[in-house]
């Protein structure tokens, strides 16, 4: 394989740090690009660029690079107190994508590999009778309701626009939740109220929900990035196994040791809860389905998630405990 040459930004990130690490070890050229450092002696690898915006100068970082992975975004952030979130998550995600895209474009990237989000799709899909429902799909019209995700949804169409004027190569992934060894925030959270025999009020919930493990997509962006067949498409990236809340639970459960303590509370009482609180939105994710078809990536890339969502669990527990022990 011809030595690629890869910036990826975001690269200290918990799917950034991954990565690196898994295209460095398929022969790739791998160059990181990180906001800031406090290390005056940067090692030859990384690239430091500053804010992310439209005034950003990429320069430097796209120096002989053939491809860009572009993970680096604003975002959710709890409680935000931003005066303007929505300019506040354009400002990055929006406006500092398209920057770097066109920087890219004109000193001859030949791939820009752009890692979205299913909120794009929407925020819940349907499930009915304890059975799965209907998928989000690339097919589906785009719906993105909060901030974040309408973004995100108007950077795929700057990005569109930009491809379709350059020799350069678009690729869009839409991931669902990531969580794999480093997950932080709610995944991180939920494993910790496990371990610590929190009794958790979800067991009447009957959703489905597809998660991605770190490793299934650093290896799914890794296939965006080398195939012929990805240019100019969007995928979908799931693990192929969608699970209820409960499930998740239990699972994760099993893998610490503990039991699951859940506690049968209707769901309305549950959204009810989260509208008083002002926590819609968690207990929105705790309960609603949200399910991914990756029909696509599987026909169009010959591709398959190389790891089992238990295996990818078991890895991210085993991570948990050897930090706690």
């Amino acid at each position: 394989m011809e030595r690629i040459k890869v910036l990826i930004t975001g690269a200290d990130g918990f799917v950034g740090r991954a990565l690196g690490v898994y295209l460095a070890g398929k022969g790739l050229v791998v160059y990181r690009a990180i906001r800031q450092t406090g290390d005056p002696t940067i090692k030859s690898d990384l690239r430091v660029v500053g804010d992310i915006d439209a005034t950003t100068d990429w320069s430097a970082a796209l120096q002989g690079v053939d491809a860009v992975i572009h993970l680096a975004a604003r975002v959710h952030v709890m409680a935000d107190q931003a005066s303007d979130p929505l300019a506040d998550f354009r400002k990055v995600n929006t406006a500092g994508t398209i920057n770097l895209a066109r920087q890219a474009a004109g000193v001859g990237v030949r791939r820009f590999v752009y890692l979205s989000t299913v909120k794009v799709n929407g925020e819940k899909t349907g499930v009915s009778d304890g059975g799965n429902g209907r998928r989000f799909s690339e097919a589906d019209p785009p719906c993105p309701s909060d901030h974040y995700a309408i973004s995100k949804w108007e950077a795929e169409q700057g990005l569109a626009q930009i491809s379709a004027d350059t020799a350069m190569e678009l690729v869009i992934v839409r991931p669902p939740l990531v969580y794999g060894p480093g997950v932080r925030a709610n995944f991180l959270s939920l494993m910790r109220w496990i371990d610590l025999g929190v009794p958790l009020p979800l067991g009447r919930i009957d959703n489905r929900r597809s998660l991605v493990s770190l490793e299934n997509l650093v290896d799914f962006l890794f296939n965006c990035l080398v195939k012929p067949a990805a240019a100019g498409e969007t995928f979908m990236v799931a693990d192929g196994e969608d699970l209820s809340t409960p499930e998740l639970i239990r699972r994760i459960a099993g893998l610490i040791g503990r039991p699951a303590r859940l506690v049968p509370v209707p769901e309305t009482l549950l959204r009810l809860g989260g509208r008083l609180l002002g926590r819609s939105a968690e207990i929105e994710r705790l309960c609603g389905s949200l399910q991914i078809e990756i029909g696509k990536a599987k026909h169009l890339l010959n591709w398959e998630p190389p790891l089992s969502m238990d295996e990818g669990l078991r890895r991210t527990v085993n991570w948990y405990l050897k930090g706690t022990a």
